[in-house]
């Protein structure tokens, strides 16, 4: 039976590619000299340092900016409350890997609405979508596309 996998996950080498980048691109700026500004990536968190709450706006836009050139969705990255003491603002930002259970659970009723003759089924932090026909399958990742979900999907394994 033909199946596919709804996942979402990030490219891990462009995300610290990306943020080697905007790195780079921090020390260079002229309204960034004498900041100390930086980007620190660990653990799918990157952490944002700099003097202000402006430039930590900035920072992201610069982050943003360079992750999508190497082709990362920016729907994946949540920011925290900025932390803004005497001289020093910093910022996290997570980065969102795999489909929640609420989320799943929301994209399989979806499916089921949508009357396809499929079965949808959570597997960990993915969904596995399988179907008699692959053109029910190719309309259910049409649906997904279509669907406007707050997580940006990958479809992964698709078999015959």
């Amino acid at each position: 039976m033909p199946s596919f996998d709804v996942v979402s996950e990030v490219d891990h080498h462009e995300l610290s590619n990306g943020v080697d980048q905007a790195n780079r691109e921090v020390t260079t700026r002229f309204d960034f000299k004498g900041t100390g500004s930086n980007f620190e990536l660990a653990d799918l968190v990157i952490t944002m340092n700099t003097e202000s709450e402006f430039q930590l706006q900035q920072m992201y836009d610069m982050l943003c900016n360079k992750l999508v050139k190497r082709k990362i969705d920016i729907a994946c990255l949540e920011r925290a409350e900025p932390v803004i003491q005497a001289r020093t603002a910093t910022q996290a930002v997570k980065v969102r890997e795999g489909i929640e259970t609420p989320v799943a659970k929301n994209i399989v009723k979806l499916i089921k609405q949508s009357k396809a003759k499929v079965q949808a089924a959570i597997q960990g932090d993915q969904l596995r979508v399988t179907g008699k026909k692959r053109d029910d399958l190719q309309q259910v990742i049409a649906l997904l596309k279509d669907a406007g979900l707050e997580i940006p999907l990958q479809y992964k394994n698709f078999r015959d």
